[in-house]
C-alpha cells in the first residue's frame, strides 16, 4: 500500500472536548478524526470530499500543562447610553478558565493519497493543529510503501472501538469524527480507543472460535522494537464504522 507520510511538529496544541463550555477546557490526548480532516483541508485549500480518504497516525508530545485563557461573554445592555440615541449596546464580562495543553506535539500522519504530496509541501493555508494559534510546521513529506507483517506494535494512536476487548489497553473516548461544513457544521461522533501505551500484537487477548488478527500494515521505516515495526490502523471520516465491541 503506497501512502503519503507527513510529519508535523509544533510547540503547543490542545484538542478541546466539544461539550465543555466554561470553567475548564480539557484536551483529548490524541487528535480527533475531525481535526485531521481540517488539517487536510487547510493543506488542500478547500473543503474536500471526505469519501474515500483513509488515514492513520502516530501522535506524541513531551508533556501536558494547564494554561489560563479568558472568554468575553457579550450580551445586550439595558437602557440608552447617556447623551446618545443608541437604544442598546453590547456589554460583556470576562470569564477566565483553564485549558489543558500538550507541549511539543508531533504528528506522523499517513494518508492513502500519495498524489497530495505537492499540496502538503506547499500548503494553501498556515499549518495549525488544534487551536487556530497553535502553529505547526511540516518537517517531512514523503511517499512511502507500507508492508504487511504478522507482527506489529501499536502506540500513541487511536484504535477502532471493537479492538478494546482484544487489547485490554488504553481507554475509550467519544470523539468528533467529521464536521459537515455543507450542512451547518453538523457533527458526527464515534467511539475510539485512545492507545497511549505500546502494545505488541502478541499481547492481544485471544478468544476461542474467533479469528485472530495476524496481518498488519506496518511502516518499515519506523523503529524496530522486539522484532516488530509500528503497526497502523486506518480510519475514515464518513461511511460505516463499527462502533460496537464484538468478538466476531
Amino acid at each position: 500500500m503506497k501512502v503519503l507520510k507527513v510529519v508535523a511538529e509544533g510547540l503547543t496544541t490542545s484538542f478541546r472536548y466539544p461539550h465543555f463550555m466554561q470553567g475548564i477546557h480539557p484536551t483529548f490526548e490524541m487528535p480527533p478524526p475531525a481535526t485531521i480532516y481540517g488539517l487536510i483541508c487547510s493543506a488542500m485549500g478547500e473543503w474536500i470530499e471526505p469519501n474515500g480518504i483513509e488515514f492513520a497516525y502516530h501522535f506524541s508530545h513531551k508533556g501536558s500543562f494547564d494554561d489560563v485563557e479568558h472568554i468575553h461573554v457579550l450580551a445586550p445592555s439595558t437602557g440608552d447610553l447617556p447623551g446618545t440615541k443608541t437604544p442598546k449596546v453590547l456589554a460583556g464580562t470576562v470569564n477566565p478558565f483553564k485549558r489543558s495543553m500538550l507541549f511539543k506535539p508531533k504528528l506522523v500522519l499517513y494518508l492513502n493519497k500519495p498524489e497530495w504530496q505537492c499540496a502538503f509541501k506547499s500548503p494553501f493555508y498556515p499549518v495549525v493543529l488544534g487551536r487556530s494559534q497553535d502553529l505547526f510546521s511540516y518537517t517531512s513529506v514523503s511517499v512511502l510503501e507500507l508492508e504487511k507483517a504478522e507482527r506489529a506494535y501499536f502506540e500513541h494512536t487511536i484504535a477502532p472501538y471493537k479492538m478494546m476487548l482484544r487489547m485490554g489497553r488504553g481507554y475509550v473516548a467519544l470523539m468528533p469524527r467529521y464536521l459537515d461544513y455543507a450542512n451547518g457544521r453538523q457533527p458526527t461522533f464515534a467511539r475510539y480507543v485512545i492507545l497511549n501505551r505500546r502494545i505488541n500484537n502478541t499481547e492481544f487477548i485471544r478468544y476461542e472460535d474467533h479469528p485472530e488478527y495476524n496481518n498488519f500494515l506496518i511502516d518499515p521505516t519506523s523503529p524496530q522494537i522486539e522484532n516488530a515495526h509500528l503497526g497502523l490502523w486506518f480510519h475514515n471520516f464518513v461511511g460505516e464504522y463499527d462502533d460496537q465491541p464484538s468478538l466476531a
